[in-house]
């Protein structure tokens, strides 16, 4: 198995979930029924700083929440896919869209519903508070928690080891 370092020189596509990775594991109820998020204005930088950089991204999320499609829409992602039960097909369809190996995609992930993808890329990684499975697949665990700066730790690391920072 190669080195997580050499892994960071190999990826060329960011993909994310979002809760329990851009956002904490906590969500806040409006009265309408929507979810309240608080996400990392740090992970945001970081995800702009690498669209300008051209690297293709998506957010593939279960979550239904407009505010989403809006927050990465403003930061440049505009692979952004919502309500997704099942997120094998859509990764697949991505990677075809932009000629991306999986093995080249760095897909961070917190749980089971990113178990099935995660296997499938060559730099599967997650936050310190995914589940124990989630853990058990990836190729490194960020030493911060989801919505705490996780995403900007892993896309820095990328950036910098490409010399794109």
């Amino acid at each position: 198995m190669a080195h997580f370092k050499t892994l960071l020189k190999q990826v060329q596509a960011f993909v994310f979930d979002v809760d329990g990775v851009m956002s904490t594991a906590k969500v806040y109820l409006h009265p309408t029924g929507d979810m309240m998020r608080s996400m990392n204005v740090k992970d945001g930088y970081s995800i702009q700083r690498a669209v300008k950089a051209g690297y293709p991204i998506a957010i593939i999320s279960g979550a239904a929440s407009e505010s989403i499609r809006i927050r990465f829409e403003t930061i440049g992602v505009q692979e952004i896919f919502l309500r997704i039960t099942d997120k094998r097909p859509v990764f697949e369809d991505f990677c075809k869209r932009y000629n991306i190996l999986p093995e080249s995609v760095m897909y961070m992930g917190d749980d089971i519903p990113d178990y099935e993808v995660m296997s499938m890329v060559g730099l599967p990684v997650c936050p310190a508070d995914a589940a124990p499975e989630i853990k058990s697949v990836s190729k490194y665990i960020s030493h911060l928690q989801g919505g705490e700066g996780c995403v900007r730790d892993v896309v820095e690391q990328v950036m910098k080891a490409q010399l794109k920072w």
